[in-house]
């Protein structure tokens, strides 16, 4: 039987490298697009030589014409730090990435899911988020660069599914973790991480009592790979881990875990940011026959160790320029 032919747009990122992994074990040809904005070469190494993997470097906001089979389209910052950092750009990234890879689909006939996210729930209002919410957000905020121009993608996906039959696919992806995170990625747990590993104060914003839901990104990839391969489900789907922590208790338990030295201190809540966030995943669980297995303690263990080696080369690479 011939392969697959998959195109992954954001390959390269934190998410997107190991879905690329996934889908290469799976046996399938994969293209990974990237601009390289966030994503890394690194991210991808381990396949560069697989003859199955190619890469391209190429940014979503311009059309491009392939052969494929399945589009997964990841490409977009998702972290605040870098999604603020040129908010017109992500922007862009969301809603002319969605359209140039839903005018491939369309050419070409290929199954296409877009990498949404929790973000399109805003501040809820509901707890836990179920995919019929439509969230309680702010248009015009520091966030809605990248909160509505998801928002919008999911738009295009179902008018070009209603209007030309393109066989679709959203996942609202909830807070994920693990290997390949940005150093500098600025999201609650490389944050945490980084600061304890350089004993650095811990920043907490807000009082500490706000939760998250932190997904592993081995569980993560399960559940998106499962709802692209599931016949009649367009989404949207929540996939997360519906296990609640306190932003305090993560605090803690990367503390425990890295023997750090590090203090707790406290910083102003910024602005737009969620009290609570928590997927309600009864439809993945149902429909996919979904549900996350790694444990936050555990899927901590071998991201502090990435985290760990990343500054210890870095160090390194300092010590040889002095």
């Amino acid at each position: 039987m011939t392969p697959k032919r998959i195109v992954v747009t954001g390959g390269a990122g934190f998410l997107g490298s190991h879905l690329c992994d996934r889908l290469i074990s799976s046996g399938a040809e994969v293209v990974c697009l990237d601009n390289f904005f966030t994503g890394s070469k690194s991210n991808v190494a381990q396949i560069l030589s697989h003859s199955h993997f190619e890469v391209i470097r190429h940014d979503v906001v311009h059309p491009i014409l392939l052969e494929v089979d399945q589009i997964y389209n990841f490409a977009c910052p998702a972290s605040p730090v870098h999604y603020q950092y040129n908010p017109v750009k992500t922007v862009k990234t969301s809603v002319l990435g969605a359209l140039n890879m839903l005018g491939l689909a369309k050419r070409v006939r290929a199954r296409i899911l877009q990498a949404s996210t929790s973000e399109v729930y805003g501040d809820p209002k509901v707890h836990p988020q179920k995919e019929n919410y439509w969230g309680h957000v702010n248009p015009i905020g520091p966030r809605s660069c990248y909160d509505e121009g998801k928002r919008v993608a999911e738009t295009l996906m179902m008018d070009y599914h209603r209007q030309n039959g393109v066989d679709i696919r959203i996942v609202r992806i909830f807070n994920t973790y693990g290997p390949r995170m940005a150093v500098d990625d600025g999201r609650v747990v490389s944050n945490f991480i980084v600061q304890a590993l350089r004993n650095q104060p811990i920043t907490i914003y807000g009082d500490g009592k706000q939760t998250r839901s932190f997904c592993y990104v081995s569980d993560l990839i399960e559940g998106i790979w499962r709802l692209m391969n599931t016949e009649g489900l367009t989404g949207p789907v929540n996939i997360g881990n519906p296990n609640e922590f306190t932003i305090r208790e993560l605090a803690d338990l990367v503390i425990s875990l890295t023997g750090s030295r590090s203090e707790i201190v406290h910083r102003p809540l910024p602005q737009d940011d969620p009290v609570q966030r928590q997927p309600d995943i009864s439809l993945a669980t149902e429909k996919l026959g979904w549900q996350p297995i790694v444990p936050l303690k555990e899927g901590l263990v071998p991201t502090i160790e990435y985290f760990d080696n990343i500054l210890s080369e870095d160090r390194q690479a300092e010590g040889r320029q002095d």
